[in-house]
């Protein structure tokens, strides 16, 4: 069977109708660059923000004439907005008021505190059931990002919260390696994924979809589309925290979070050296900018202990990023030491917090979650920010 065409795509969505439902989305120019690969087509739809929720049926009804389409195995459709679709789409009609406003902390059978499902923020559309969303980021690669995430995640759980982790990065997923996890997801009605598990962690990942020495040449529209979909078309069920471990940098899946969902809060992590701190301070700006807690600095490699002699060596220095914290007002959550043990575990894919709980590193992964839990579970709601792209 012959390889399906971008020309064949647009052709196929022209039967889909616009908002104005007199025209279709290809004809208003609704529709982003079409990407195949591997007999699965991506694109997205770019829509008013406000209107996101509304239009949902026009993304389904999309993706549903895309795989019924000959020689199509799949398909990645998501919803965009910036400000020209605004401009140019019809008026919206007001959506109805919400039925439920947020409410108290609950408390489960074993009395564990998790925390209240909180009403979309204007212009995003939440994650049904999970309480809130937390990104995990880093200015640079190579600052144990990716292993600061997954055992954040595990200290989370180990305080007795529900927990999921996304892995974020689409060129360079970890998960499956950091926590040993091998496979593929089954879906549930040829659509919503069943997220894969271990350590009691809920996992999502691009990895999971793809082989590990697949190289994934994609584009801006791409990466958000699989972003999202990794987001909201998975059965993550009941969470109190669903931990985002973000590609390194400030680019399209950083800009797709803090543009289309509602984070609780950043999480930056760095190492003490100048360098890994220049790179951190783009982060905690691009976050503050678009108006997203960051709720603290964690500096990672802090110090070195040597295992023989106990004697401590500062190899990239000491202090940079609690220093930092203090500069520009934003919690310090801790200082994670480089040792043997932890790039042993995660290679191994048996992060420190799940193999050794009661370990002297583990108590500081807990310890950073503690801290970074009683700022989300304070929170109070607030409006969220409109980003538009010129």
């Amino acid at each position: 069977m012959a390889d399906v065409t971008k020309e064949q795509v647009l052709e196929t969505l022209k039967t889909v109708r616009g908002p104005d439902l007199e025209h279709d989305i290809v004809e208003l120019g609704m529709v982003s660059d079409v990407f195949i690969s591997d007999g699965k087509v991506y694109f997205s739809i770019t829509v008013p923000a406000d209107r996101a929720k509304e239009l949902e049926p026009m993304r389904l009804a999309a993706e549903r004439v895309i795989k019924e389409m000959p020689g199509v195995k799949g398909a990645l459709v998501t919803l965009t907005a910036d400000k020209k679709a605004a401009a140019a789409a019809p008026a919206a009609r007001p959506n109805p008021p919400h039925g439920h406003a947020g409410h108290d902390h609950q408390h489960d059978h074993a009395g564990h505190a998790h925390a209240p499902q909180q009403p979309p923020r204007a212009g995003k559309i939440g994650v049904p059931g999970i309480g809130a969303i937390i990104a995990v980021a880093s200015g640079k690669g190579g600052v144990g990002k990716s292993t600061t995430a997954v055992n954040l995640a595990l200290g989370l759980l180990a305080n007795g919260l529900r927990v999921g982790i996304l892995d974020a990065d689409i060129y360079g997923p970890s998960m499956p390696r950091l926590l040993k996890i091998s496979g593929r997801p089954t879906q549930i009605d040829g659509r919503i994924i069943n997220p894969m598990e271990n350590y009691g962690l809920k996992v999502m990942s691009m990895g999971f979809l793809v082989d590990e020495e697949t190289a994934m040449i994609w584009r801006g529209p791409m990466v958000q589309s699989a972003l999202l979909q990794m987001l909201r078309e998975v059965a993550w069920g009941e969470l109190d925290v669903l931990v985002v471990d973000m590609p390194p940098g400030t680019g399209d899946a950083q800009l797709t979070m803090a543009q289309q969902v509602p984070l609780a809060g950043a999480v930056i992590v760095s190492t003490p050296q100048d360098l890994a701190l220049i790179d951190a301070r783009k982060g905690l700006n691009m976050f503050r900018k678009v108006e997203v807690p960051v709720l603290g600095i964690v500096e990672n490699m802090s110090y070195f202990i040597a295992p023989d002699t106990g004697t401590r060596y500062d190899i990239f220095g000491h202090g940079g990023a609690r220093k930092e914290a203090e500069r520009i007002g934003v919690p310090f959550l801790g200082e994670v030491p480089l040792t043997m043990n932890i790039r042993e575990t995660s290679d191994a894919g048996t992060p420190l917090v799940a193999s050794e709980p009661n370990g002297v590193v583990a108590g500081i992964y807990r310890g950073i979650a503690t801290k970074v839990w009683e700022q989300i579970a304070g929170q109070s709601q607030r409006p969220a920010p409109t980003i538009v792209f010129e």
